[in-house]
């Protein structure tokens, strides 16, 4: 039997709950109260394949040019930069940047280490930054009035605002995520604007 007929759900959500579903039945076979495990039978439906959004070398010119403190263009820069998940942001140290090779040590998905680098326009932008700051905060990235380290919550605000309010387009994610792939394989693909 085919459960995708029976929803309206998108295949995403549905395979979520199919697979809620067969953890269900799995652990009620495993304590014995079913003896049948008829679940693994069922299917999850095929998902298609997204390609990711990127911006455009012009829309990283907009954010860039949206950006107007010294945090906001450290920021950007380190995200167009290196390619990291907000929450790997968040979490960074200035004790963990290395100055003379221009990379840091980031704790990513599954508690993986991993070293990313970032170019001279973005360790210009944050040695302006960590020198103007008055704090002694061991992160990089601080709130601006009481600084303490920055939230997920906090930071993907100031990402969304810059990147949907400032620059006119319209970004559910970190913007920076798929660009960064982009801007290291020359020629650098050109995509119309939207």
């Amino acid at each position: 039997m085919n459960i995708a007929l029976l929803s309206t759900d998108q295949p995403s959500s549905l395979a979520h709950r199919i697979r809620f579903i067969i953890s269900i039945f799995r652990w009620s076979h495993e304590e014995g109260h079913i003896t049948i495990y008829q679940a693994a039978k069922i299917k999850e439906p095929k998902q298609g394949k997204r390609v990711p959004k990127f911006l455009t070398a012009r829309e990283i010119e907009h954010l860039r040019e949206a950006c107007f403190t010294p945090l906001e263009k450290a920021l950007f820069e380190f995200m167009f930069s290196t390619g990291c998940r907000i929450g790997e942001i968040v979490s960074l140290d200035k004790n963990r940047i290395n100055w003379s090779n221009r990379s840091v040590i980031v704790l990513g998905k599954g508690d993986k280490e991993r070293e990313v680098y970032f170019n001279i326009r973005c360790e210009i932008w944050l040695k302006r930054y960590l020198d103007l700051r008055q704090d002694k905060d061991p992160a990089i990235f601080v709130t601006e009035r009481y600084p303490h380290r920055m939230s997920i919550g906090q930071m993907r605000y100031m990402v969304h605002y810059k990147a949907n309010i400032k620059s006119g387009r319209d970004h559910q994610r970190n913007p920076s995520r798929s660009t960064t792939p982009q801007l290291c394989y020359p020629p650098f693909k050109q995509r119309s604007s939207d």
